[in-house]
């Protein structure tokens, strides 16, 4: 199957191992600079699942960029369905994480490293999948309605970075742990 996909919906599933390595990266990059405000605004900066949720909000659209830029004359890609395909894998990875997350944790009452890993895995995995269905088969979105969307999602994520809803989903639930 993979040797009849075209080079475009062959980068979508290199997507899969590379956004994996590339979100694991983006777990320590805050740590790593130095605890820089400006990359804490696009990399995690707390254990919170939101924070985590970043480690799939810029390796997503760089990776789908990235290859439209290099590669969308030389392969005629429409570009309307390649970034609502990349919306696509977007949203599906940043809804997989918290749903999986909270799924096991609360239904078995534990927190266990190597589901969280499994968990970006996934989450990128089912955003990629979804994805390279959608460029398949869909006629896509207006670029320039999909460039606000993204602009959108962005600036919401550095909002809340800053300041973090009193909601589950942005506390650090070890430090809970660790309190009561």
């Amino acid at each position: 199957m993979y040797k009849t996909l075209k080079s475009s919906e062959k980068w979508i599933i290199k997507g899969i191992p590379g956004l994996f390595l590339i979100g694991t990266f983006m777990h320590f990059l805050y740590d790593l600079i130095g605890e820089n405000i400006i990359v804490g605004l696009i990399a995690p900066v707390n254990e919170s699942v939101w924070e985590h949720s970043k480690m799939v909000l810029l390796p997503v659209i760089c990776w789908w960029s990235f290859y439209y830029i290099i590669k969308s004359k030389e392969y005629n890609i429409d570009k309307n369905k390649w970034f609502t395909s990349a919306l696509i894998a977007l949203l599906t990875a940043l809804t997989t994480i918290p749903l999986l997350y909270y799924f096991y944790t609360e239904a078995f009452g534990v927190e266990i490293l190597v589901v969280d890993i499994s968990i970006l895995f996934l989450a990128v995995l089912f955003g990629q999948l979804l994805a390279l269905h959608f460029y398949k088969y869909s006629k896509g979105i207006n670029l320039h309605i999909l460039v606000y969307i993204f602009i959108l999602i962005i600036l919401v994520f550095m909002v809340f970075t800053v300041y973090p809803p009193h909601i589950p989903l942005f506390s650090v639930l070890l430090l809970y742990l660790f309190i009561c």
